[in-house]
C-alpha cells in the first residue's frame, strides 16, 4: 500500500453548478413536509468537496449568484477547505434571473424509494456568458481536471464551456477524468450520448461506461453498438468486453471504472465495482450497507478512485478504496463525503467495523 501523499500529489480542479439542497427531516414525503434541512450539493463540487476533506489541493469553479444564497454556498465548500478564488458571484447585470440552482430531495425509506425535484433552471451558472472567461489562465498550475455530462446538459454555453476545458486541458496535458452521469430531467438519452462520445477523445479517466456510442461498426451503426445486451450488474467477463471495446476504439484512456448497484430495498444496497487499467479488468469487493443518504455516493466513487490514482494506489487497491468511499458516503448526511481520514475509508474497505478508540 502506497503511503498517501496528502495533496502533494497534484492540484486539482473541477468546473460545475452548485446548488441549494432541501431535505425533509426524518425520511417525510416532500408533499406533506412543513421544514426543510438546508445543504449545498452538485456532482462536481461534492468531488472537490471529498477530495478536499482528505487533503487533496482541490479547486471548483462555478458561478453563483451575488447574494447570501451564492455567498453561502461558498462559505460552505470554503469550510470544507475547496479553494473557491475562481469562483464568480454575478450581479443581475450578468446573470438576469440571479438565482441559485435548488434541488429537492424526498429521501427513500425501505420499499419506498427516494425522489428528486430539481429547481435550477436559469440558474446563475446557465446564464452566465462564459465567453467572458479565460480557459486557459483558469487551469493554469492544475494537474488534474475533473469534468461531468451534466454540465453540459444545462444549455448550449455550459457544452461548450465543457469542451473549451477538456481541449485546454489537453493541450497542457492534464490528466481529465470524465463522469457522463446522465440525467433525463436535463436532456434526452440520445443527445447524451451524442455530445459525451465528442467528448471521449480527449480523456483519460473514464467513470461509467454511459451514456456514450460505442459502434461496432462506426459505418453501419445497424450492427449495434458494444454495450447492448449488457445488463447493469454484469458479469466480470462481459464488463471486460466492454471496456476492452472503448479501449480499442479509444486508446487515450488509460482507466475505466464504473460501479455496480444491487438495490434490495431503498434503505439497504450492495456495493461492488469493475476497472481497467494497464491492460487488465479487476473487481473489487461486495459490499452490503444501510442507507442513510444515497446523494452523491457516485461521486464518493469517482472521488476515491482520483484521490488514490493521485497518491499512486496499486490497482485493486484503487478499486476497492473508491468502492469503499462511495459505502462510506451513504452513512453521512448530504451530497459529499465530508470523510477527512482515508484510515477511516480503508476500514471500510477492510470490512473493519469495531469502534475505534
Amino acid at each position: 500500500m502506497q503511503q498517501e501523499k496528502c495533496g502533494r500529489a497534484g492540484r486539482f480542479i473541477t468546473v460545475g453548478e452548485v446548488m441549494l439542497r432541501l431535505t425533509p427531516p426524518d425520511y417525510e414525503m416532500i408533499r406533506v413536509a412543513n421544514s426543510f434541512g438546508v445543504s449545498y450539493g452538485g456532482s462536481e463540487a461534492n468531488i472537490a468537496l471529498a477530495l478536499a476533506n482528505l487533503g487533496v489541493d482541490s479547486t471548483l469553479f462555478t458561478v453563483v449568484p451575488d447574494n447570501s444564497l451564492g455567498k453561502s454556498a461558498v462559505r460552505m465548500l470554503r469550510s470544507n477547505d475547496v479553494h473557491c478564488s475562481p469562483v464568480i458571484l454575478a450581479g443581475p447585470d450578468e446573470v438576469p434571473t440571479h438565482r441559485l440552482g435548488t434541488y429537492y430531495l424526498e429521501n427513500g425509506y425501505g420499499i419506498r424509494s427516494g425522489k428528486v425535484i430539481y429547481d435550477r433552471k436559469h440558474s446563475a451558472f446557465t446564464e452566465y456568458d462564459y465567453k467572458k472567461v479565460d480557459i486557459d489562465r483558469l487551469l493554469e498550475g492544475y494537474d488534474w481536471l475533473h469534468l461531468s455530462g451534466i454540465t453540459p446538459a444545462l444549455g448550449p454555453s455550459c457544452a461548450e464551456l465543457v469542451m473549451e476545458c477538456l481541449k485546454a486541458g489537453r493541450k497542457k496535458g492534464m490528466t481529465i477524468s470524465f463522469d457522463g452521469n446522465f440525467r433525463s430531467t436535463l436532456w434526452t438519452w440520445e443527445e447524451a450520448r451524442d455530445f459525451c462520445t465528442r467528448c471521449l477523445p480527449y480523456v483519460d479517466v473514464l467513470l461509467g461506461i454511459e451514456p456514450y456510442h460505442l459502434w461496432k461498426d462506426e459505418a453501419d451503426h445497424s450492427k449495434g453498438d458494444w454495450k447492448d445486451g449488457v445488463p447493469l450488474q454484469p458479469f466480470f467477463e462481459e464488463q471486460a468486453r466492454v471496456f476492452e471495446a472503448f479501449v480499442a476504439r479509444y486508446p487515450n484512456l488509460k482507466c475505466i471504472a464504473r460501479h455496480v448497484r444491487y438495490a434490495h430495498s431503498g434503505s439497504e444496497n450492495s456495493l461492488k465495482a469493475y476497472m481497467w487499467f494497464g491492460g487488465k479488468t479487476y473487481e473489487s469487493r461486495l459490499i452490503t450497507f444501510t442507507i442513510l443518504d444515497r446523494v452523491g455516493g457516485g461521486d464518493a466513487f469517482a472521488s476515491g478512485l482520483i484521490y488514490s490514482m493521485m497518491n499512486n494506489y496499486a490497482p485493486q487497491e484503487t478499486l476497492d478504496f473508491a468502492v469503499a468511499s462511495s459505502v462510506l458516503k451513504h452513512t453521512i448526511h448530504g451530497d459529499g463525503n465530508i470523510t477527512d481520514d482515508a484510515k477511516s475509508i480503508r476500514s471500510v474497505m477492510n470490512q473493519s467495523y469495531d469502534i475505534k478508540r
